[in-house]
Parts: structure tokens; sequence; C-alpha cells
């Protein structure tokens, strides 16, 4: 379960570095990618932050998609591709940002 669930866009968009981060390092658990995905905000549109996603997944190195396979214990993997891992970031995203406005905060 993801700790940062349902923040919306807009609040992914203005949460501190190091918040944003942390909330992308549970979707991946590789920190220099959620540090390149959490430095290009603002994203316009959630299809923006989909497409940073998927193009930082395909820069990490054969090492980093290991660890990032090892961390993913919990979830159904049908292959450890690219492909797969974008996939299930697409899905951990999705959790993270919630539904377009996000959840109220209490």
């Amino acid at each position: 379960m993801l700790m940062h669930q349902g923040l919306g866009l807009d609040r992914f968009n203005t949460l501190p570095r190091s918040r944003a981060i942390h909330a992308l390092f549970e979707c991946c658990c590789a920190v220099t990618w959620a540090e390149k995905i959490a430095d290009a905000r603002p994203y316009p549109t959630r299809e923006a932050l989909i497409a940073a996603v998927d193009g930082e997944l395909l820069a990490l190195s054969g090492p980093d998609l290991d660890r990032v396979f090892d961390s993913l214990v919990h979830e159904r993997v049908s292959a450890r591709t690219v492909q797969e891992l974008s996939r299930i970031m697409h899905d951990h995203i999705e959790g993270l940002l919630g539904p377009a406005e996000g959840y109220p905060e209490y």
C-alpha cells in the first residue's frame, strides 16, 4: 500500500521536492528515477507525467531494473521487461494521483 495516495496532479506538482521523491520512490523504488520525475515538475496533464515516467523507465540501467523488479514482491509480474514495468508503474501513478482533483485532505 502506498502512503501517498490520491494526491491529485495539482497537489503532486506542488509537493516539496523531498516529499515528491518519497511519493515516487514508493511507486518504483529507484531514487534516480524518482528524482528525475520530481525535478521535471510541474506536469500539465496526467498524460505528460505518464510519458515522463515511461521515458525515465527506459533510461534505467539493467541493475536498476533488477532492483525495481526485486522490490515488486506483491505485484503480478508476467515478464521482467520495461514494458511490464511500465504497466505496473502506470497503475502505481494512478494510485498516487487518485481522482482528477485528488482526495480531500483531512
